[in-house]
């Protein structure tokens, strides 16, 4: 094996108990690629001390017998999740220095199963952003380039997404709460898939709107997704919404049969303007899956149209009322006061210092709607638009559609700076495809399915009935299977 880091988790985890590698010697691999790859400020904080220790712990737990699939694999975590005694700042100027007393479910479950950590990876501040440029690390860099441009990872989730796209680790954790895990997943060749509300636990996990942020694993293909999700999941007394319920062995529901399962189209996903290679795009994704034996049905999700201004509206909401808490008082960054300045003008110099301008734009929003004379005109209007977006869903899993077939973003990575001066309404376009599944509650998954003109990757999205991720992906695999997607980004960082 030359090249350790060309490979999957599945061939690594292959490999590690055949004793054809060690985890020390995966990490120290990865550890040196991170290194190289300065450019792309995927990492933003590096734990090489934790993953040596954890590395020659897992090499142990391997020789031993007792070895979990995610046993030995070298990880990067997105910023969001809090990790005891290493930084977690959510990649914002208000948690400046805070390093957690507490590790995240999420990440206590892949450590107990043995994974690595290799470091904290860059994303855009409290996941508020679509392209990774709200960072007070500054952005992430798309290891892809067209024309010696520097284009966005996407985000929120862009350093977990230009990471593992630069095989700068096996895989790695994102968010999402309106498409911050298959937007960058896209963006860069890779898989990424949002489990149902509920699946995976968000206890230590920074808030940015409860209701609709959920962890996933974001990966080099599906099979990967599949493995490092069942170590995510599981009940958590200590998040209310996670739902107890058992998990399933989710690689095993990888056959690739997918004969008879029912494939919705909808028709409100084709969008005026929608450029002529996503539509292709999603054309010849449908004719693969036709060919593998599914069933292709038109739908209607009549309320899609909504769904954009409804999220704009409930996420912000619930984003002013969750960083309330950053005040400067028990944590993170607290304003320098002149003399005579009281309680009052240390929450508002701090916050002004602390957030950046989209968190700020975002945090205003909400309170506007959440306030006195607006909030039945704006919240409560959103909030049942949302519970008629569910509705339609339901109603045509009722009907017998198994999956739903869609375009996961409205174009390839755009160039940083592209949209920096532009209305932010543009930037939120980006989630079009992908806000309806979070209003839902559903997952949903993204996969590489092909290159536009100038050798960008192009994602597919396939939306599940809830709870039934093992479906999801193996419809995905299946589609996965016939794109035969294998383009990797040339290296120049």
């Amino acid at each position: 094996m030359t090249d350790l880091s060309k490979l999957t988790i599945a061939s690594s985890r292959d490999a590690l108990r055949k004793g054809d590698v060690s985890s020390a010697e995966l990490t120290n691999a990865y550890l040196g690629a991170i290194e190289g790859a300065g450019a792309l400020n995927a990492f933003v904080h590096h734990t090489p001390d934790i993953a040596k220790a954890q590395a020659a712990a897992a090499d142990v737990r391997i020789k031993s017998g007792d070895a979990p699939d995610m046993c030995g694999i070298p990880l990067g975590i997105k910023d969001l999740f809090c990790t005891k005694g290493v930084p977690s700042q959510a990649a914002s100027g208000i948690l400046n220095g805070f390093k957690p007393e507490y590790e995240s479910t999420v990440t206590t479950q892949l450590f107990d199963a043995g994974a690595v950590m290799l470091g904290k990876l860059n994303m855009d501040e409290f996941a508020m952003g679509s392209s990774n440029e709200t960072s007070v690390y500054g952005n992430a860099v798309n290891p892809w380039k067209f024309d010696d441009r520097e284009l966005t990872p996407g985000g929120s989730s862009g350093g977990s997404a230009s990471a593992v796209a630069a095989d700068l680790c096996l895989g790695a954790t994102g968010t999402d709460t309106g498409g911050s895990i298959r937007q960058p997943a896209a963006f860069t060749g890779i898989t990424g898939i949002k489990p149902t509300y509920g699946r995976v636990s968000r206890w230590g996990v920074v808030a940015f709107a409860s209701s609709l942020d959920q962890a996933g694993p974001m990966t080099k293909d599906v099979r990967d997704s599949a493995i490092m999700l069942e170590a995510m999941c599981g009940h958590d007394p200590k998040d209310s919404t996670s739902m107890d319920m058992a998990v399933p062995n989710f690689e095993a529901a990888l056959t690739g049969d997918i004969k008879g399962k029912v494939i919705g189209i909808p028709k409100e996903y084709r969008m005026d303007g929608m450029p002529a290679e996503i539509e292709k795009l999603w054309e010849d994704g449908t004719g693969m899956l036709k060919d593998a034996g599914a069933i292709i049905r038109d739908i209607t999700l009549p309320h899609t149209k909504y769904a954009l201004p409804a999220y704009y509206v409930i996420a912000p909401a619930e984003a002013s009322s969750n960083l309330a808490r950053y005040d400067g008082v028990r944590f993170g960054h607290r304003a320098k006061l002149d003399a005579g300045d009281g309680i009052t003008e240390m929450y508002e110099k701090t916050r002004a210092e602390g957030f950046g301008a989209e968190v700020q734009r975002r945090v205003m929003v909400g309170t506007y709607v959440l306030s006195a004379g607006f909030y039945d005109a704006y919240y409560n209007r959103a909030r049942k638009v949302r519970a008629l977006i569910k509705r339609d869903f339901d109603q045509v899993f009722a009907a017998g559609v198994d999956a739903i077939l869609t375009p996961a973003t409205p174009s390839a990575a755009f160039g940083l700076g592209d949209m920096v001066d532009a209305d932010p309404i543009q930037m939120y376009l980006n989630d079009v495809f992908t806000v309806t599944v979070n209003l839902a509650g559903l997952p949903g998954i993204a996969v590489p399915a092909g290159v536009d003109a100038n050798g960008l990757p192009l994602g597919l999205q396939l939306i599940g009935r809830p709870w039934e991720e093992g479906d999801l992906l193996n419809v995905a695999y299946a589609l996965e299977q016939a794109a035969g997607f294998v383009a990797k980004p040339q290296k120049w960082w």
